[in-house]
Parts: structure tokens; C-alpha cells; sequence
């Protein structure tokens, strides 16, 4: 028994060794492929971020492969897509997009099968992917607030302290009627807190912007001394000016977000191949080091900076729910007209 034991254990080593060796040689061919077609169309909401740039540019460095870009608000991204899709003039090969986007999009088939990449493997609990999207970064939602407007002791510690009168007419948001940062706050928060608290909140006369990059520097100017919908990553580059992420003790708010092969793409084996790039280690740690949160395992023993270290520990409060997108939009629009 023992050496027929051994035997069977030897024969599952060997076909192991053989699976994992045509999983190779095949995504191989897809290396090739890539290659052959010479450039990836790209659609993604970093707006322009230091840290998406580098990793864009590491890609067309190792594998020779052109990246056309179309970088814009999630809404934005939505309806080209939607346009693309609907009238069969194939641009997009792989976007990255929220879950809940990703989920209304595999119902209108304008995604398909990515196939599987290798570095699926990587993928560190609770993040998991499925047949048509693969979890490629998550982006956390918090509060910035101008270190020269606001004291320490008055820093905003739980969102309901942005009820307070001193903030009224002295909050910055984004569009909350739009998918984006500014949705993903109100749907979270309305979930957690109901309808009363942004209610509430709607009372204190907040200003609106629809640029995140410019609506942080806006706080970094002194026009605002707190802007509720800050992206952690999109806060590094602020380093230096007088402004700081204030993460909520209570959590904040978080949107998952996913990789995706789009129907039609001209460049399908360049799409999955930069979605294997994006969730390599190198990758993730870059993003890790630019304040961004991530989907992989062994990111964290990369990390030196404290700040990196303290936005990786954030407590999440939760995101918009595929079923509740809809009509979380929907009442953000009437409640915010």
C-alpha cells in the first residue's frame, strides 16, 4: 500500500508539473499575441494619477505593447462604453471599473470571458474573480481637510461630526447625482446612516465639484477646509502642501474595483495581458506605495512608509451594491437637484 501510495503521489506530482507547464507555454502564446496585435485601449477613471502612469509605463517598457488611453470619471466611462457597445464600433479592449458597473455591463454581454490570467493566483481574501472580471485594485474613500483651516481637535473623527454648524458652507463634495466618489459616499452613507443624515448633511450648503484632482487642491488653496469624498491615492501627490486624510473612525467608504475584457476588443490578448500586469507584485506594490488599496497577497512586507502602512489598515464601511445603484442615484438626484 505504501508504494502504491507513493506511485499515485508521484504520478499527481508529474501531472501537476505538466498542467502547470501547458498553463505556461499557453499563456506563452497569449504573450505572443499581445505582442502581434501592438497596442491595448485602455478605459479606466485614474485621471491622470502618478502612480496609474508608472504602471502604464513599466507595461509598455517590458512587453513592447503601445497603451491608448481614454482616463475620465466613471459616468463618462459608463455611456462611451454604452455607445460603443450598442452601436458595434469596437474601441475599448479592457476597462477597469467599479463591481457594480462591471455586474449592469455582464448583463448587457457588453463584457466577456477574459480566460484567466496567472497572477489570478495572487489574489489575497476577501477578493476573488470570476469568469468575466477580475479584482484589480480598491479605491478608499475618505476626508481631506486643510491642516491650516482646521485644528487638530476640530478634525472631523466620524461622519456625523460634519453636522456640526461650524462646517456650514465649508464643505466640498463631489457630485453625488453622478457614479463616481461622490455616489459611492452617499450610497454608503445612506445605508449606514438613512435618509435623515443626508438630509442633515445636504443642510450644510456643501459646495460641489465634479474634478477630484482639482477639488483637493481646492482644500489645499484654504477654499474649502474639508473635501468629504478624498481618494487616498489621489492625496499622495499633495505631499507637502498643508493638507492631510482624515480616515473615519467609523469607516470609510470603498469601491472595488475590477478588470474587464470588452466585446469586440481588436486587442483581446493585449487586454489580458495588461490586466496580469496590473496585478502583478510590482504593480501592487506601487500602487500600495501611492496610498491605494490592493487586491494581492505579500504586498505589505514592501511597504517602509508610515503612511502607506496607516491607509492599508483603514476600516472599510462598505460599498455600492450592484442591486442598490440604481436607486441610490436615483435619490441622490432628487434629493440634491
Amino acid at each position: 500500500m505504501r508504494t502504491g501510495f507513493a506511485t499515485a503521489l508521484v504520478m499527481f506530482g508529474f501531472a501537476a508539473i505538466q498542467g502547470a507547464c501547458a498553463q505556461e507555454q499557453d499563456w506563452d502564446k497569449v504573450i505572443a499575441a499581445a505582442k502581434k496585435e501592438g497596442s491595448v485601449s485602455v478605459y479606466h477613471a485614474q485621471l491622470g494619477a502618478p502612480h496609474w502612469k508608472l504602471v502604464v509605463q513599466n507595461f509598455e517598457k517590458t512587453y513592447g505593447i503601445k497603451v491608448q488611453e481614454f482616463d475620465a470619471r466613471a459616468s463618462e466611462i459608463t455611456e462611451r462604453i454604452r455607445t460603443e457597445q450598442t452601436s458595434q464600433r469596437f474601441v475599448a479592449d479592457v476597462e477597469f471599473h467599479g463591481d457594480s458597473s462591471i455586474l449592469a455591463q455582464r448583463e448587457t454581454d457588453f463584457i466577456v470571458e477574459h480566460g484567466g490570467v496567472p497572477n489570478m493566483k495572487n489574489l489575497r481574501p476577501p477578493f476573488v474573480a470570476n469568469s468575466h472580471s477580475i479584482p484589480a485594485w480598491v479605491q478608499v474613500v475618505c476626508t481631506l481637510v486643510n491642516t491650516s483651516m482646521v485644528k487638530p481637535a476640530d478634525e472631523p473623527k466620524v461622519w456625523k461630526d460634519l453636522l456640526d454648524p461650524k462646517w456650514k458652507g465649508r464643505i466640498l463634495t463631489d457630485d453625488m447625482r453622478a457614479a463616481g466618489s461622490g455616489q459611492t459616499v452617499f450610497a454608503v452613507l445612506y445605508k449606514n446612516y438613512g435618509e435623515g443624515f443626508l438630509e442633515k448633511l445636504k443642510a450644510q450648503e456643501m459646495g460641489v465639484g465634479r474634478d477630484l484632482q482639482e477639488d483637493s487642491r481646492r482644500v489645499a488653496r484654504g477654499e474649502y477646509p474639508i473635501f468629504i469624498n478624498q481618494i487616498i491615492a489621489f492625496a499622495s501627490p499633495l505631499k507637502g502642501l498643508p493638507v492631510k486624510v482624515a480616515t473615519m473612525e467609523d469607516g470609510c467608504p470603498f469601491t472595488p474595483i475590477q478588470g474587464a475584457i470588452l466585446r469586440g476588443a481588436p486587442h483581446p490578448n493585449a487586454g489580458r495581458l495588461f490586466i496580469n500586469h496590473l496585478i502583478s507584485k510590482e504593480s501592487q506594490v506601487t500602487y500600495a506605495k501611492a496610498w491605494m488599496g490592493v487586491v494581492t497577497q505579500g504586498v505589505e512586507d514592501e511597504l517602509s512608509d508610515p503612511d502607506a502602512k496607516r491607509f492599508a489598515q483603514v476600516k472599510l464601511m462598505g460599498s455600492v451594491s450592484f442591486e442598490d445603484r440604481e436607486p441610490m442615484l436615483k435619490r441622490a438626484t432628487e434629493m440634491f437637484k
